[in-house]
């Protein structure tokens, strides 16, 4: 079944709050999960749980409010998704963490399968550099 615009913002609107557990509940548990990059966050993740404790888990101990993702525009075509995302938001430090990603995304009916992020390595690799021994 084709995936709709619609439905792949009701689906990632819960990052807009920082509720990741709800958006987690439309991901495969074992989701093929890549992102890419040279930071310490880059790899291919092949299930739910290792991305998430790699990854959103990382970054909720860094960030003030956590992970808050909005979505800022949406492409569907078939079972497949790009969805371009920012993040508006400050390290405990009080850095300024004001990133962009592009998701491409393959869902399965409306749970995602399959996700290759693209992000700004460099300032992933500062926060985590600037904030981790204090987190």
């Amino acid at each position: 079944m084709a995936i709709n615009p619609e439905t792949v913002r009701r689906i990632f609107s819960p990052l807009e709050s920082g509720d990741g557990e709800k958006f987690f509940e439309c991901v495969a548990e074992n989701v093929d999960w890549t992102v890419e990059g040279t930071h310490p966050l880059a790899g291919h993740y092949q299930s739910k749980k290792e991305f998430y404790s790699h990854t959103f888990a990382r970054l909720n101990n860094l960030l003030q409010e956590g992970t808050q993702l909005h979505v800022q525009n949406v492409l569907t075509d078939g079972d497949w998704a790009v969805v371009e995302l920012r993040s508006y938001a400050f390290a405990k430090s009080g850095m300024r963490f004001d990133n962009r990603y592009c998701w491409i995304v393959r869902f399965n009916d409306t749970i995602i399968v399959e996700v290759r992020a693209y992000l700004d390595s460099a300032l992933v690799q500062k926060l985590i550099d600037d904030n981790e021994t204090s987190a």
